[in-house]
């Protein structure tokens, strides 16, 4: 696929090219219809994971660069997405975010209810 992103910072238009893999032949689909289903999964991972970790957690603001350090807090992250919905299945996640934010002890909580004893 081919990409035109205009930079307005540095007024600066860049032309990419793109590939992807897929089990199914090139004549399965019409362009378009290639382009639908690539825009469609990466607007999916886009709403389903990066907004999740970047609004409710804040990701993107870390000021680390230690690689070490942003991978750990990455897999905490992630396993607390994965955890909280059971353990506060009557609230939607942005409530259950903010409640973890001001308790930071009940963090810690879910994910020892993990662990096994």
């Amino acid at each position: 696929m081919r990409s035109e992103v205009y930079t307005r910072k540095t007024d600066q238009t860049t032309h990419e090219i793109r590939y992807y893999l897929s089990s199914q032949e090139p004549t399965e689909r019409t362009p378009a219809q290639w382009q639908e289903l690539v825009r469609g999964h990466w607007g999916g991972v886009e709403s389903r994971n990066h907004w999740r970790r970047d609004h409710l957690w804040g990701e993107d603001g870390s000021r680390t660069n230690k690689v070490h350090a942003l991978a750990n807090l990455a897999l905490l992250r992630n396993a607390l997405l994965t955890l909280t919905p059971t353990h506060y299945a009557d609230l939607p996640l942005k409530q259950i975010m903010e409640r973890l934010h001001s308790q930071p002890a009940a963090c810690l909580r879910v994910l020892r209810s993990s662990c096994a004893p």
